[in-house]
Protein backbone atom coordinates (compact mmCIF):
# COMPACT_ATOMS: atom_id res chain seq x y z
CA UNK A 1 0.00 0.00 0.00
CA UNK A 2 1.41 2.93 -0.98
CA UNK A 3 -0.21 6.72 0.27
CA UNK A 4 -1.03 9.47 -2.51
CA UNK A 5 -1.44 12.89 -1.52
CA UNK A 6 -4.44 14.64 -3.86
CA UNK A 7 -3.45 18.23 -3.98
CA UNK A 8 -6.03 21.01 -5.71
CA UNK A 9 -4.53 21.47 -9.44
CA UNK A 10 -3.38 24.99 -11.40
CA UNK A 11 -6.71 26.83 -11.88
CA UNK A 12 -6.18 28.00 -15.30
CA UNK A 13 -4.98 32.17 -16.01
CA UNK A 14 -8.46 33.12 -15.30
CA UNK A 15 -9.54 31.65 -12.27
CA UNK A 16 -7.08 32.78 -9.61
CA UNK A 17 -4.88 30.29 -7.67
CA UNK A 18 -7.68 29.48 -4.81
CA UNK A 19 -10.82 27.44 -4.79
CA UNK A 20 -13.20 26.70 -1.86
CA UNK A 21 -14.47 22.81 -1.39
CA UNK A 22 -18.49 22.94 -2.55
CA UNK A 23 -19.05 19.47 -1.15
CA UNK A 24 -17.28 16.05 -0.74
CA UNK A 25 -18.38 12.88 -3.27
CA UNK A 26 -16.66 10.59 -1.10
CA UNK A 27 -16.27 9.75 3.03
CA UNK A 28 -13.23 8.67 4.30
CA UNK A 29 -12.96 4.83 4.12
CA UNK A 30 -14.54 4.70 0.61
CA UNK A 31 -12.72 2.72 -2.20
CA UNK A 32 -12.83 5.02 -5.35
CA UNK A 33 -11.63 4.21 -8.99
CA UNK A 34 -8.86 6.45 -10.98
CA UNK A 35 -10.58 9.31 -12.40
CA UNK A 36 -14.07 8.73 -10.15
CA UNK A 37 -14.78 12.41 -8.65
CA UNK A 38 -14.01 12.95 -5.45
CA UNK A 39 -14.57 16.60 -4.56
CA UNK A 40 -16.26 19.21 -6.04
CA UNK A 41 -14.68 22.59 -5.78
CA UNK A 42 -15.60 26.23 -6.38
CA UNK A 43 -14.02 29.50 -7.72
CA UNK A 44 -15.60 33.05 -8.82
CA UNK A 45 -15.72 32.24 -12.19
CA UNK A 46 -16.36 28.41 -12.62
CA UNK A 47 -17.58 24.89 -10.63
CA UNK A 48 -15.21 22.00 -11.41
CA UNK A 49 -14.99 18.40 -9.95
CA UNK A 50 -11.23 17.19 -9.14
CA UNK A 51 -11.02 13.32 -9.82
CA UNK A 52 -8.63 10.65 -8.25
CA UNK A 53 -6.01 10.06 -9.66
CA UNK A 54 -5.50 6.57 -9.24
CA UNK A 55 -7.56 3.88 -7.32
CA UNK A 56 -7.69 3.03 -3.80
CA UNK A 57 -9.23 4.27 -0.46
CA UNK A 58 -9.83 7.40 0.63
CA UNK A 59 -8.04 7.53 4.41
CA UNK A 60 -8.14 11.46 4.97
CA UNK A 61 -10.19 14.13 3.88
CA UNK A 62 -8.68 17.21 4.97
CA UNK A 63 -9.63 20.27 3.10
CA UNK A 64 -13.40 21.00 4.70
CA UNK A 65 -17.01 21.97 3.06
CA UNK A 66 -16.28 25.70 2.57
CA UNK A 67 -12.49 25.96 3.03
CA UNK A 68 -10.79 27.92 0.82
CA UNK A 69 -7.66 26.05 -0.49
CA UNK A 70 -5.08 27.17 -2.89
CA UNK A 71 -3.06 25.76 -5.61
CA UNK A 72 -1.05 23.07 -4.28
CA UNK A 73 -2.66 22.34 -1.23
CA UNK A 74 -3.94 18.31 0.27
CA UNK A 75 -7.39 18.25 -0.63
CA UNK A 76 -7.47 14.64 0.76
CA UNK A 77 -5.34 11.35 0.74
CA UNK A 78 -5.89 7.92 -0.89
CA UNK A 79 -3.93 4.45 -0.06
CA UNK A 80 -3.49 2.99 -3.36
CA UNK A 81 -3.03 -0.50 -3.95
CA UNK A 82 0.50 0.44 -5.60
Amino acid sequence: MAALDVNLPELGEDAGDEARVSFWYVDAGEEVEEGDDLVQMLTDKATFDVPSPAAGKVVALVAEEDQAVKVGELLCRLETKG
